[in-house]
């Protein structure tokens, strides 16, 4: 049986780099960067196998860069949501997130809340975005929760209680810009990904290119463990 590429998970690296080859400021490439958000989703969208699109918006780790920088990111969010509305609704995309969204501002949090509820019903494609995320907080925090409950800790309780649980688990696990590290990102749902590293900047990165990627998935053997 081939394989299916049911959920996408996508750590977008590669903006600031981009921005930096071409001497700008960095934050152009991250406005360039949401153009490449639009059209990657676009394509999953249309996408026949596609189910789920994860993408690495905003780590845990982030908040350690220049105010400057995380205030513009925060605007640029906030934009984004705002102007691809009417673009979700087109092609009924559900808009959901993951990660610990209290540190962010009231109005960035109604934005997004607002987002999710315009599109709740879409079921052609889910774009999750991870914002103020990383995977080993996500694991503590289902844990915590499960103690505070009294509940067993075992794979199968925390396999259901994680965050992102109800988006199953990744089928291509992808980073653009050229390293090849995870960056505690989905790693529990990750267990079994197929990992694909291209040194294509995410600005530069295309749908023909994520194409590529899905066939070169299809040509591997999926054992999860067997022989």
């Amino acid at each position: 049986m081939s394989n299916l590429a049911r959920h996408i998970a996508i750590i977008m690296d590669g903006n600031g780099r981009w921005a930096q080859e071409r001497g700008l400021k960095r934050v152009k490439g991250h406005e360039k960067g949401a153009e490449t958000v639009r059209a990657i989703t676009t394509f999953a969208s249309n996408h026949p196998e596609i189910e789920v699109l994860t993408l690495y918006a905003f780590s845990t780790e982030n908040w350690k860069r220049p105010k400057m920088e995380i205030d513009f990111l925060m605007r640029l969010l906030n934009r984004y949501l705002k102007n691809e509305t009417e673009t979700y609704i087109k092609y009924q995309i559900r808009f959901e997130t993951i990660g610990d969204l209290s540190r962010f501002s009231p109005a960035l949090q109604k934005q997004i809340a607002l987002m999710k509820e315009k599109t709740k019903n879409f079921k052609r494609l889910t774009q999750v975005l991870a914002l103020n995320y990383g995977s080993q907080d996500e694991i503590s925090r289902a844990a915590s929760r499960l103690c505070r409950e009294g509940s067993e800790i075992s794979v199968e309780t925390l396999s259901k209680e994680i965050e992102s649980a109800k988006f199953g688990p990744v089928d291509i696990l992808l980073r653009t810009g050229g390293d090849q590290r995870l960056s505690n990102f989905l790693l529990w749902q990750s267990a079994y990904a197929e990992l694909f590293f291209t040194h294509t900047l995410w600005p530069d990165f295309t749908p023909e290119e994520l194409e590529s990627i899905i066939g070169e998935f299809k040509r591997r053997t999926r054992r999860f463990g067997g022989i």
